[in-house]
């Protein structure tokens, strides 16, 4: 603890540095509590404005290490010059690093003192703030939320009650008692805050060995295509046949499977501009009873009919039957542009390319594939526990389909793998997870991982997986839980503060009236 407050900065920036290394691919999940320690102890007798910096360092670095991949896909995916993607990232960056830097401005003007009360309640409620409000703002960035680095530890119990921010809650919680318990004065004070650690630890456990739900059915015979098709040629018009050959290759090989699925925008033009290819081979998947989940953009007919501009989304079709599930959560920058009015001349300006999907509609219900209700999601959408929530109870199964060759050989691919696997661990329902080249991987109800692929190479995932019914506790009460820990957490830190206020004001007092006596 010395060496931390004798090199403030450089600790702060040490902390950042390692805190990414705590999540997939690295998995040293003692960092998720270590790393954030070392801010409170930066941030425990610090001033608001200290301790704003210090959060800011970071900040930059922990978020300039954990999503360096921002580049990559901004400069060699997107073709954006090196300067232009080099001030786009670090922007981004930079916006990114002001959440935990106003979360130490908060804890140093609102939360002051060395109480374990502070370290093992309020640092956790403030921390899971300003990971929600991150979540939410702009749409949302939850990359790095600390339940993600325990997805291997006792503590992933806690996430089918309280999902991932409950998780958040438990791990800087046991940062917060590992403080309390080297600031202990006394035996009886340590042995107190070793057993609430135990107890927190082993409670998650024995949560961990809960079946939450239940088998419905029998299991389900799938194969998921990953076809490995470099992201730079994919969107080529002269690359589109080559692309279709190679998934049909790859399904014409695996019949006999029930439900076979192709990843995000395996077909890269509109759906009805393919409707005489998809008719004919959805023959095919008939005589061979299987069913298919392709996902590809889909263009608004109607619209263009009556005059109005284009409208077309980022989507999924089943076939047989036609049933669509069209991506509600877009990805700002890249599928869509926010507020127009401000960025559109930005935009235009640099060059930077980008599509304009279209919002598809909110609470969609499952879609009925191969006799079972599916839950379905794209991309970036399993980053939002709440939007795969949603689909439950009635979905059995969930699926997400990605195009991960936006990110490279990078980090992106295992936190996005990671991310998919507490889905799955807070819904208690099987996950499949069909990318463009990797990581694909089927994800039991768990959160573990049955069988998964490698980066950029040719593979399918065949396997049986079991349709689940009933509801985790998460799924039913959403994050209300961890907001009564915040509310609790942050009103008990506050009132401490205060009655430690209120108690120096009142000693300064008697100290001067009794000076004023004397004299």
């Amino acid at each position: 603890m010395p060496i931390i407050i004798a090199f403030p900065k450089f600790s702060a920036i040490l902390a950042g540095i390692f805190f990414p290394f705590a999540f997939a691919p690295f998995g040293v999940f003692s960092l998720g509590f270590l790393a954030p320690l070392v801010l409170y102890c930066l941030w425990e007798h610090s001033s608001p404005r200290r301790a704003f910096f210090h959060g800011y360092l970071f900040g930059v670095a922990c978020f300039g290490v954990g999503v360096s991949w921002i580049f990559i896909s901004i400069h060699e995916m997107g073709q954006v010059s090196v300067g232009l993607a080099g001030f786009i990232t670090t922007l981004f960056i930079a916006f990114l690093a002001l959440f935990p830097a106003l979360q130490g401005y908060l804890t140093a003007q609102f939360f002051s003192g060395n109480s374990p009360t502070h370290a093992v309640l309020t640092f956790p409620a403030l921390w899971v703030a300003c990971e929600i409000l991150r979540g939410w703002i702009f749409t949302g960035f939850p990359w790095f939320y600390l339940g993600y680095s325990q997805m291997d530890t006792p503590l992933r119990g806690f996430a089918p009650l309280v999902g991932v921010l409950g998780v958040s809650f438990a791990t800087a919680a046991t940062g917060g008692l590992l403080f309390a318990l080297t600031r202990a004065k006394t035996w009886s004070m340590r042995l107190s805050w070793i057993f609430l650690l135990i107890l927190l630890w082993e409670g998650g456990d024995a949560l961990d060995n809960i079946e939450w739900t239940r088998k419905n059915g029998d299991p389900l015979r799938v194969s998921l295509l990953q076809a490995a098709i470099p992201q730079r040629v994919r969107w080529l018009p002269e690359e589109r046949l080559t692309s279709i050959y190679r998934y049909i290759n790859l399904t014409q090989k695996n019949w006999g499977a029930q439900l076979i699925i192709w990843p995000e925008n395996a077909l890269t033009f509109f759906y009805h501009d393919a409707i005489e290819f998809l008719t004919e081979f959805t023959k095919d998947a008939q005589a061979n009873n299987a069913e298919l989940l392709i996902g590809l953009p889909v263009m608004d007919q109607d619209a263009l009919r009556v005059g109005d501009q284009s409208i077309y989304y980022n989507a999924l079709v089943g076939l047989p039957g036609e049933k669509f599930y069209f991506k509600q959560h877009l990805v700002p920058f890249t599928e869509f542009l926010p507020i127009k009015n401000l960025f559109s001349p930005i935009v235009r300006f640099f060059h930077v390319p980008m599509s304009n999907f279209s919002h598809g509609p909110a609470n969609q219900k499952p879609l009925l594939l191969a006799g079972h209700k599916i839950g379905l999601s794209i991309c970036y959408e399993a980053a939002f526990p709440e939007e795969i929530a949603a689909s439950l109870p009635e979905a059995e199964l969930l699926v997400n389909v990605s195009n991960d060759g936006w990110f490279g050989n990078s980090l992106a691919p295992y936190q996005n793998l990671q991310m998919a696997q507490m889905r799955a661990l807070e819904t208690g329902r099987w996950l499949l997870r069909d990318t463009n080249t990797g990581i694909s991987a089927i994800i039991g109800p768990d959160g573990r991982l049955r069988t998964r692929t490698a980066l950029f190479q040719d593979a399918v995932l065949t396997a049986e997986v079991q349709p689940m019914m009933g509801s985790t506790p998460y799924v039913r009460m959403g994050d209300a839980p961890v907001w009564v820990l915040i509310v609790l957490g942050l009103a008990a830190g506050r009132a401490l503060t205060l009655s430690r206020i209120n108690s120096w004001d009142s000693r300064k007092n008697q100290n001067a009236g009794s000076e004023t006596y004397q004299s």
